[in-house]
């Protein structure tokens, strides 16, 4: 770098921030100019004044904080563009999953045929009964990804539109949906918000969703039929059932001698004893679709990497949030030998839930609003979070 060019850096960096030094990137380090010092201004105005005047030099600018506390300002090479999407393929996958879930969503009314071939055709002759799952399930997936689109429009940062996922022949025919971010946001303030913003939205829709879903479900025993499954609870859940029903649910036919707090600790958490012989909800459709949106939410806020979770964790603690990596795997793993299922979301974790969304401007924290909503997130992850999801008999 010339000297001349030097010295136009040194004039921009300096509007914004008082250089206590500076130092030129070698071929080995991830930037061009680092400035260490202390901005002079808001760190929000201060970043956006800097992008504006570096776009002519083709140069962005990165905040971070080093390991002694000091504010830094690293310059790198101009970001790609974010690409068009081809949003034919949003609409292709959309409608996949429309007709998948209504397959799975399908209100049997007969006994279907024993062989594959003969079940598909069945499915396929009644699709159009299973509407009311396919639209109560949408609902919330759609709802929770077009929050996190939304809000990503709204602070002028691209991301695709929502990617669905069918998956036939399963539960709930389909694995939900993703957008994908297509540029790093600016600071942790619009990641928190595009963070949230899915749950919070997804989570509105489903709780009414459910509560009527419930609404018109009936009560009865639970009978031992092979391959039946109850369908995990969650606080919120069970509160669900007790504002529907008056009673927690699945209710055991008897305590036996144990005291009920204690039984319904260790059901909560572990899936067992069965209550075979007792009562339970024989939940709608709906209902399913609403508890299934309850699960997704507990899923997303899962405190790790790229998940809506890890967003939230990430902008109160910082790196700080590799700390409790360990300790949500550990739990995950004991939780694995009461439903299965956890252990593949370990895998999928140390897959691809060690990196967080680290924002271009790091410096910038979220303001007092943002952090009590981003404990009160929290809280209802604890709301939403279902140990065991699953309990298959």
């Amino acid at each position: 770098m010339s000297l001349p060019e030097l010295e136009i850096l040194n004039s921009i960096i300096g509007r914004v921030f008082r250089i206590d030094d500076y130092t030129a990137g070698g071929h080995a380090d991830p930037y061009l100019m680092r400035y260490r010092g202390q901005l002079s201004l808001d760190s929000v105005e201060a970043y956006d004044q800097l992008c504006e005047r570096l776009r002519p030099y083709d140069l962005t600018p990165l905040f971070r904080i080093d390991e002694l506390g000091r504010q830094v300002i690293l310059l790198v090479n101009s970001l790609p563009k974010p690409r068009q999407s081809n949003s034919w393929v949003n609409v292709l996958l959309f409608v996949l999953t429309v007709f998948s879930v209504m397959l799975m969503g399908v209100d049997v009314q007969e006994t279907p045929p024993p062989d594959t071939w003969g079940l598909i055709l069945f499915l396929v002759r009644n699709i159009l009964s299973g509407w009311p799952f396919a639209l109560s399930l949408l609902s919330i997936l759609l709802a929770h990804e077009f929050g996190h689109y939304l809000a990503a429009r709204y602070h002028k940062t691209a991301a695709t539109l929502p990617y669905f996922i069918p998956l036939p022949f399963s539960i709930l025919g389909t694995l939900g949906a993703v957008i994908v971010w297509k540029e790093l946001p600016r600071n942790k303030r619009i990641l928190f918000d595009v963070g949230v913003a899915g749950p919070l939205a997804g989570l509105f829709v489903a709780i009414p969703i459910l509560l009527y879903g419930l609404s018109i479900s009936k009560v009865g025993p639970i009978s031992a039929t092979p391959g039946a499954f109850l369908e995990g609870n969650s606080l919120l859940y069970l509160m669900a059932k007790y504002a529907v029903f008056g009673k927690l649910l699945p209710e055991p036919a008897s305590y036996g001698s144990l005291n009920p707090l204690l039984y319904w600790l260790r059901f909560f958490f572990t899936g067992t004893p069965l209550p075979l012989g007792g009562t339970d909800v024989t939940i709608s459709s709906v209902a399913l679709a609403g508890w299934a949106g309850i699960l997704v939410t507990a899923l997303n806020l899962l405190p790790a990497g790229q998940l809506d979770g890890g967003h939230v964790m990430y902008v109160l603690f910082g790196r700080k949030l590799k700390k409790i990596f360990p300790y949500l795997v550990g739990l995950l793993v004991l939780l694995g030998f009461f439903w299965s299922g956890w252990w593949l979301w370990v895998a999928l974790l140390f897959t691809f839930g060690r990196q967080t969304a680290e924002p271009l401007d790091q410096i910038t924290e979220i303001d007092a609003p943002r952090r009590a909503l981003a404990w009160l997130v929290i809280f209802i992850f604890f709301l939403v979070f279902m140990p065991v999801p699953m309990i298959l008999y």
